[in-house]
């Protein structure tokens, strides 16, 4: 198979995979037939597209072949006409009866349906990013900190509850959108997280994420405007998809925040974040995805590095932990106050962290570490720190980074 083919069909899988699956499950309501059926799909694409060439649509193919053998399948299982009926449905190509949220959008209504509140918020979560994304299993134990074996089963028991429970596929009437939201913001939030620093593989980047997460929030947004955490997540999202473009070299490798570009930021998504923060902040509702995006509009309308206000960003960090008392958000705040007030100030913070177990497995710990102990001229140990995080990260842009910064001081 040629290069430029194997990156057709691996940019298909990627960015149709989503919208595949998710009419596939509106149509068979099965989400385990769904998922075997875009792989057989795939499969046979893998199969004909070097014989035929790609298809002008890559999603329509993959959706019709995938169809087709949920029909089989259905088939071959039918025990009586019922089974036999909903075979046939799979043909009809009419519109579908969409509910009365007006959504016409497969993927929004697989989320709503992924974050039921009769489901448990993590497996929410987790099984969005598992159909929308396609992200597997690993990828998303990763994101929650969690090991594999227990997202699996996680993901096991999520799907048995939505298939016995009868929860239906829909985005719910507008009073009962809030009781989602929650979940809704969090799934939207770790998948362009996912797409804008990747857990593991070659590249740091999966634009096709990002950019479908920043689509269905502003469908979000559009369904729930007066919700100023929507607006917040929407602000965050695009504040932070500004800098894309300058995170990673020619190379690949990944460029630090301090050094990046700031000529190459995207200044129309940096003005419509930041206006979409000040409507969101103007409820007078603070929440932390409006304080995450506070802390994403001082670096991205800081005009160099050296403006940035360090200890607004410190002071911000302090605020989100209690909304998030999480260790990551105290790793960031270390990182904040190492910028504010010295690199001992923001050592200490993160040697508590280590001291304490904090983050078994999280490269970015000891990579921040290095970084202080480099600064503070102690090369030996910044040396162990960076080769420490070398064996912990996922990607290659990471271990690029990290490699480079430990020959400087090596």
């Amino acid at each position: 198979m040629s290069t430029e083919l194997d990156a057709a069909i691996t940019q298909a899988f990627r960015e149709e995979s989503g919208q595949v699956i998710a009419t596939l499950i509106r149509v068979t309501g099965d989400w385990d037939l769904a998922e075997e059926c875009l792989q057989e799909a795939f499969a046979l694409a893998l199969r004909t597209w070097p014989r035929d060439g790609v298809p002008a649509k890559p999603g329509a193919w993959l959706t019709t072949a995938a169809r087709n053998r949920a029909t089989d399948r259905i088939r071959r299982e039918a025990v009586g006409a019922a089974k036999l009926r909903e075979a046939a449905e799979l043909h009809v190509p009419a519109e579908p009866d969409w509910d009365e949220s007006g959504v016409h959008d497969d993927r929004l209504r697989l989320i709503f349906t992924c974050c039921h509140p009769a489901l448990p918020l993590e497996g929410q979560v987790a099984l969005a990013l598992r159909t929308l994304a396609g992200l597997t299993t690993a990828e998303i134990a990763r994101a929650f900190l969690v090991s594999e074996a227990t997202m699996s089963q996680r993901l096991v028991r999520v799907k048995r509850k939505i298939r016995t429970a009868g929860i239906p596929y829909r985005v719910p009437p507008a009073d009962l959108l809030p009781e989602r939201t929650a979940a809704v913001l969090g799934m939207l939030y770790l998948l362009f997280n996912e797409g804008y620093s990747a857990s593991a593989g070659t590249d740091l980047l999966r634009p096709d994420l990002s950019a479908e997460a920043i689509r269905l929030a502003r469908i979000l947004a559009s369904l729930m405007p007066d919700e100023p955490e929507v607006l917040g997540l929407l602000a965050l999202l695009l504040l932070h998809d500004a800098r894309r473009a300058t995170r990673v070299d020619g190379q690949g490798t990944l460029v630090s925040l301090e050094d990046q570009d700031r000529a190459g930021w995207n200044t129309a998504e940096i003005a419509e974040g930041t206006e979409l923060l000040e409507t969101a902040l103007r409820r007078g509702v603070p929440g932390p995805y409006q304080i995450q995006a506070a802390i994403a509009a001082c670096h991205a309308t800081a005009a160099h590095a050296s403006d940035t206000d360090w200890a607004q960003i410190a002071a911000l960090y302090g605020e989100l932990l209690r909304f998030v008392p999480s260790p990551v958000v105290e790793l960031n705040r270390a990182v904040a106050v190492a910028m504010a007030e010295g690199p001992e100030a923001g050592l200490e913070l993160v040697d508590k962290l280590t001291a304490d177990g904090a983050l078994p497995g999280y490269h970015l710990l000891p990579a921040t570490r290095a970084d202080l102990l480099r600064r503070l001229d102690r090369l030996d140990e910044a040396a162990d720190a960076y080769r420490e995080a070398l064996a912990l990260a996922g990607t290659d842009a990471e271990r690029a980074y990290l490699s480079g910064k430990l020959a400087e001081i090596s």
